[in-house]
């Protein structure tokens, strides 16, 4: 029998819900508005939240103030056990996965220069430019079949995975990407290519 801890009205003051049967080794209560009382009866608390997996992927994390990112043009964070470079580049800001897509080299260290009007965070191993908007890798290509053709910049595609950064009362908050394609930087974000020391 459920009983919620509202003392909602009604007839018997009881609430009815709708119920999925759940093995019980599979629920973990730790953060559960669900609990069992001494008396082996299932209770409601609306006072605790209840974090969906799904969701925490995808909700904002507060990394810092924005005075701090102004005077430092960049910074790194951990958002739901990813690790981001945050830049503030001609008043605006930008995040990415913090190791390049190319061979992990750490993108925090690298100088951000513009490339045909794009501006562009530069690998420090390898100079491999990625654009800080969209994460397309940029290189420069000729036709070899005209001698005089100058060199022009081209796209490799997407190939960093961008987060969205917002900013409110002085925050700033990163939220991953919700996008399901897969992103060549992916493979360096997660396992042992951590670059940020958790103390």
């Amino acid at each position: 029998m459920l009983i919620c801890s509202r003392n909602c009205p009604g007839p018997s003051s009881l609430s009815i819900l709708a119920l999925q049967v759940i093995p019980l080794n599979s629920i973990n209560l730790e953060n559960s508005q669900i609990y069992l009382s001494s008396d082996s009866q299932l209770h409601m608390d609306p006072n605790v939240s209840v974090q969906n997996p799904e969701k925490k992927e995808q909700s904002s994390v507060c990394v810092g103030r924005e005075d701090d990112i102004k005077k430092s043009g960049r910074m790194t964070a951990v958002v739901h056990d990813r690790e981001v470079v945050i830049f503030y580049h001609k008043g605006e800001y930008h995040a990415m996965d913090i190791r390049c897509y190319h061979s992990g080299g750490p993108l925090h260290l690298g100088e951000i220069e513009d490339f045909d009007g794009r501006s562009c965070i530069v690998c420090p191993w390898h100079k491999y430019k990625i654009t800080l908007a969209t994460g397309e890798g940029l290189y420069q290509s000729i036709n070899p079949k005209d001698p005089s053709a100058k060199p022009k910049w081209c796209s490799k595609g997407l190939k960093q995975r961008i987060h969205t950064v917002t900013v409110d009362n002085g925050n700033i908050y990163v939220t991953l990407s919700k996008e399901t394609f897969k992103c060549d930087s992916d493979f360096y974000a997660t396992g042992d290519f951590k670059v940020i020391q958790s103390s």
